[in-house]
């Protein structure tokens, strides 16, 4: 069961437990049902109201009891920037690798790995992309992000998200947002893959629509967050507490669930998207509009206009634009370019870019339809036609110049390396005698 709506004030208790939200105050000397008062907060205490972030958990023990922080084993998941050397070259993945569940379990924690990023979570301004392959769920185990927000997309298997908040199912099209602090454990159902979009010192939000309106894009009322769901649950050997804190893995013991949450009620809660409710706008009467207008949420910079990050996605759609070349046009960027392909056939590349793939266009790199997709669009018969159908391809961009991480580069193995020759094909149609048709 889901409550509707993006940044609504919610509230929430377990239906075994009615009447464990207090009434007329957050923290009561004693707490119904004997349990403990805990705030969330999401945002200084004193940000503007529309940016104020907290919720109230009402839980059985609080999350302060536990053995203390030790630090664990990485892995492929980091923050350090300077491995390699800068690249700037377009790069191509082809589909990351899902282990075997035959020759190694590994969870949606064990099989985070870093693919590009840029900032510092110490001075919580930056971005991380990673990407998870795993086959096993979390047992026992929870993860907790004190750097930054995590927007998963899940491509290959759905996952099943236990929170503090109560359980979000995700699968393939949809999105799943765990915001800072919020701890969650991920069970899986096979071999499950998908990309995560981090972001230090901001939360996602809405784009503001300006002249389109009050209506369009991604409508508050299609997002969803989760009812209070509690396990009072007691272990013989330890619960481990797993945190990102600094771009480092730590972990901790405790002999309880943390998904002991009976009540809670804020502002600042997990929650879910389907991509398919996106209201897509495009131009109908020649030209492109910038693919902006595809975005469904955006971590904003201090400079105005300017995002952190922004989720973009290319949508079925319908095509009509006169005179014009319509797949994207040819294009070098202020900002840096992650793509990654959900589902189907991504229209500026039909070969090569696969789902559970990705590409990275960085800074002021040049990218585009490759040969064959140019000379097909620059002589197709200009009618109305479906775009995209059965294929879902998303963007994340950011204004910070990424650096892809060794994992990225070489340990993976995944990179495409004859990428660039998607384009050796383009060839030179310029005609010093071409002289405008007679209409």
């Amino acid at each position: 069961s889901y409550m509707s709506g993006f940044g609504n004030e919610f509230s929430s208790e377990d239906p075994r437990c009615p009447g464990s939200l207090p009434e007329g105050q957050n923290n009561p000397q004693v707490c119904p049902y004997g349990l403990y008062a805990e705030q969330l907060s999401g945002s200084a205490f004193t940000c503007p109201r529309p940016a104020n972030k907290r919720s109230w958990l009402y839980r059985i023990l609080p999350s302060v009891k536990h053995k203390p922080f030790a630090a664990v084993p990485s892995g492929d998941l980091t923050e350090n920037w300077n491995e390699v050397e800068p690249d700037p070259n377009q790069l191509r993945w082809l589909p990351f690798t899902i282990p075997k569940s035959t020759e190694k379990k590994v969870d949606f924690v064990a099989g985070l790995q870093t693919v590009c990023g840029a900032g510092d979570a110490k001075s919580r301004d930056g971005i991380g992309i990673h990407v998870y392959t795993c086959n096993t769920s979390m047992v026992d185990r929870c993860f907790n992000n004190s750097d930054g927000d995590f927007l998963i997309v899940p491509q290959q298997g759905k996952i099943l998200i236990t929170t503090e908040f109560g359980k979000i199912m995700v699968e393939p099209n949809e999105i799943g947002v765990i915001q800072q602090g919020m701890r969650f454990s991920v069970d899986v159902f096979g071999e499950t893959r998908g990309y995560i979009l981090e972001v230090y010192g901001a939360h996602f939000e809405l784009p503001d629509l300006g002249p389109i309106g009050a209506n369009g894009l991604a409508n508050p009322r299609d997002f969803l967050c989760p009812v209070a769901w509690y396990e009072d649950r007691e272990l013989a050997t330890d619960y481990i507490v797993i945190n990102k804190y600094q771009g480092k893995l730590f972990a901790c013991q405790q002999d309880f669930s943390p998904f002991n949450v009976v009540a809670w009620h804020g502002n600042y809660t997990p929650y879910k998207y389907n991509l398919k409710n996106f209201m897509v706008i495009n131009a109908v009467a020649f030209d492109h509009a910038d693919p902006s207008i595809f975005t469904v949420l955006t971590a904003k910079s201090t400079r105005p206009g300017v995002a952190i990050a922004d989720f973009v996605i290319f949508p079925p759609r319908w095509g009509v634009a006169d005179h014009t070349l319509r797949p994207p046009y040819y294009h070098r960027n202020c900002m840096s370019e992650f793509m990654g392909l959900i589902k189907g056939h991504y229209e500026a590349k039909e070969e090569g870019f696969q789902p559970g793939g990705a590409s990275l266009h960085s800074i002021m790199t040049p990218h585009g339809p490759d040969g064959e997709c140019f000379e097909k669009s620059s002589t197709a018969e200009l009618k109305p036609e479906r775009v995209a159908e059965g294929t879902m391809a998303f963007m994340f961009e950011s204004s910070f110049s990424m650096a892809v991480t060794k994992w990225g580069l070489h340990t993976c193995q995944r990179l495409d390396t004859s990428y660039h020759q998607c384009w050796e094909s383009l060839r030179s149609h310029f005609n010093p005698n071409w002289k405008p048709s007679k209409q």
